[in-house]
């Protein structure tokens, strides 16, 4: 258990076709954009708790493809072990170190994506607080049915599983 835990645990909210989900963090607003930005800093903690993410393509820029692969590494998560998660995300605006904007979308290991699975607008906002840092996701979905099914696979308790994975790394940054 790292003792840099969010200073507020991770809440979320629905407005129409918007999952919004925040949480503050024990560190300056550089450095988290930091774990966002960088291709080795996003693989050691990016995933839920006993997944392992590795980055096939990272090009931090407008336009520029992430496409990467978690995998879950921990025996104890029974079914989950050995499954393979694949992602593709296109960046639409970067401002750094305050904002990031990116198309996220299901995909196979060819970077193909998912037809069987929504497409999301993800708004990352970076708030200043000192030596905190607030982040607020939105992810925008085309439909509130689509935003219905990623909540009922559990993307609330991935995304607080995966910032407590962060916590653990900026507390080793710092």
């Amino acid at each position: 258990m790292s003792s840099n835990k969010g200073i507020v645990n991770m809440t979320s909210r629905i407005e129409g076709k918007e999952l919004i989900m925040e949480r503050t963090f024990h560190a300056p607003r550089e450095l988290v954009f930091k774990a966002f930005s960088d291709s080795k800093n996003l693989e050691s903690w990016w995933g839920p708790q006993g997944w392992k993410t590795e980055n096939k393509t990272f090009e931090f820029k407008q336009e520029g493809v992430w496409h990467y692969c978690m995998r879950c590494e921990d025996k104890n998560q029974g079914e989950f072990y050995g499954m393979e998660s694949w992602g593709k995300a296109i960046y639409k605006e970067i401002v750094v170190p305050e904002k990031i904007v990116y198309a996220d979308a299901f995909s196979d290991k060819d970077g193909s994506i998912s037809d069987q699975m929504p497409e999301m607008i993800i708004t990352m906002l970076f708030e200043d607080s000192g030596e905190n840092t607030k982040l607020t996701v939105r992810s925008q979905f085309s439909s509130e049915d689509e935003l219905k099914k990623v909540v009922e696979m559990g993307v609330e308790q991935g995304m607080a599983s995966q910032f407590d994975c962060l916590d653990e790394v900026l507390a080793e940054w710092k």
